[in-house]
């Protein structure tokens, strides 16, 4: 995997390795009283191709900070990144802003955008045409450590 650090999220490359899958049961995992699991069906599971819809356009990122924790992103989550999708109003977009990345959830109304955060902390941003801004690709799913 090819790593990037630029201000607050470190890019990743992803590379393809033949084979590589997880064992994945279609069951389904009961999170009330445990259920018997007779007749699960045992089938290999690739993150890539459940995760993955784009692979030439598909990055993964680390978040650093705190301004995404009320939409479920917090430091040290892997984002997994989009760049062929269209940007528009309510996604989560990762923007290179004044030089430096960020993500946030994009807020688009007549020719305004701003960079929603989801931590009442941090201010709205307004994009001007006095920045230099960039909306670099749409976050599709984020990844945690339990």
């Amino acid at each position: 995997m090819i790593t990037h650090k630029s201000g607050s999220l470190t890019f990743f490359t992803p590379e393809t390795i033949d084979g590589a899958a997880a064992q994945f049961f279609d069951a389904g995992i009961s999170a009330g009283f445990p259920s018997p699991a007779d007749d699960f069906k045992e089938q290999r599971l690739s993150l890539d191709e459940e995760l993955v819809k784009n692979k030439e356009a598909t990055f993964y990122a680390r978040v650093s900070g705190q301004s995404m924790i009320g939409a479920g992103l917090e430091d040290n989550d892997l984002l997994v990144i989009d760049r062929s999708l269209e940007p528009a109003n309510n996604k989560i977009a990762v923007c290179f802003l004044d030089g430096e990345f960020t993500v946030k959830r994009l807020r688009v109304s007549d020719d305004q955008v701003w960079l929603q955060p989801e931590n009442p902390n941090y201010p709205i941003i307004n994009i001007t045409e006095d920045n230099n801004f960039l909306i670099w690709g749409i976050v599709t799913n984020v990844i945690k450590k339990v």
